[in-house]
C-alpha cells in the first residue's frame, strides 16, 4: 500500500531548499564539506520517500548563482560532490524511473561536469515515475531575466504575453508549479528560489538540518500541507461553492 493512502492530500510537485549542511557538520566538529556529502547521501532516501508518498515532481535547490561567492575550497568541493553523485547514482535513478532535469545555467560550470549533467538528462529523459529537477547554478531572478530575453528574441508581440506564455519560457516550462516548498534548518527565506512558480505554493520550514531530514520529517511536512486550505486568492465560501 502506498504511503500516500494515509494522507488526505499529497503535493503533486514538491520543492525543497536543502539548507543546513554546513551547520550540521560544524555541530559535529567536522568541516562543511562533510555536511555537504551527508546531504547528498540523504537525497537518495528522500527521493525514495517521495516515490512512496506518491509525489510526482521533486525540485531541489542544489547550488544557487550566489553560492559561487563562497570560499573557493567549498565551491570546488561541491562541484566534486555533484560530479561523484551523478556517476554513482545515475544508473540507479534511471532504473527506478526517475527523470532528471536541470534548472539553471551551465555557463561557468566545468565542461567535464556539464557533459555528465547532459548525459544524465539524456539517459533518463523518457522516465515517468518521478521527475527530479536539480536547480544547479540557479537563480530565480536570472530565470525571469532569461525568460524575458527569450520572449524578446522570439519577437512575441506584447499583447500576446500572458502568464501561461511566460511560464512556458521558464526553466520549468511545461511543468506545474510547486504545491509545497520546504526549507530545512529553520530559515524562513525563499532565497531567490522559484520566484515566479512559487507564488501560490504553501511554505513549510523545519528546524531539522538537511542531512537529518528523513521520511518522518517529510511526513510531518506533508501532514502540515494536508491541513492547509489552498484558496488561490478566493474566500473559503467561494471555494466551497465550486467544490
Amino acid at each position: 500500500m502506498s504511503e500516500s493512502s494515509h494522507l488526505p492530500a499529497v503535493p503533486y510537485h514538491l520543492a525543497i531548499i536543502m539548507d543546513g549542511n554546513g551547520r550540521w557538520a560544524q555541530a559535529r566538529g567536522q568541516p562543511r564539506l562533510f555536511g555537504h556529502r551527508a546531504g547528498t547521501e540523504n537525497l537518495r532516501r528522500v527521493l525514495r520517500s517521495c516515490k512512496d508518498f506518491g509525489i510526482k515532481i521533486l525540485t531541489i535547490y542544489a547550488f544557487s548563482t550566489e553560492n559561487w561567492r563562497r570560499p573557493e575550497e567549498e565551491v570546488n568541493g561541491l562541484m566534486t560532490i555533484l560530479d561523484q553523485y551523478i556517476v554513482r547514482e545515475m544508473k540507479a535513478l534511471h532504473q527506478e524511473g526517475v527523470q532528471i532535469r536541470h534548472l539553471g545555467q551551465l555557463d561557468g560550470v566545468a565542461l567535464k561536469l556539464q557533459k555528465k549533467i547532459k548525459q544524465a538528462i539524456e539517459l533518463t529523459r523518457n522516465n515517468t515515475t518521478l521527475i527530479l529537477n536539480i536547480a544547479f547554478n540557479y537563480g530565480g531572478r536570472q530565470e525571469i531575466l532569461d525568460a524575458v530575453r527569450a520572449i524578446i528574441a522570439d519577437h512575441v508581440a506584447p499583447q500576446d504575453v500572458d502568464e501561461a506564455l511566460f511560464s512556458r519560457y521558464l526553466y520549468t516550462g511545461g511543468l506545474p508549479d510547486p504545491d509545497l516548498i520546504i526549507r530545512t534548518s529553520g530559515e524562513a527565506r525563499i532565497s531567490n528560489f522559484l520566484l515566479w512558480q512559487g507564488a501560490y505554493a504553501e511554505l513549510y520550514s523545519t528546524p531539522a538540518y538537511w542531512p537529518d531530514f528523513d521520511e518522518n520529517e517529510l511526513r510531518k511536512a506533508l501532514e502540515h500541507y494536508a491541513r492547509r486550505e489552498r484558496r488561490f486568492g478566493l474566500t473559503t465560501a467561494q471555494l466551497s461553492a465550486v467544490r
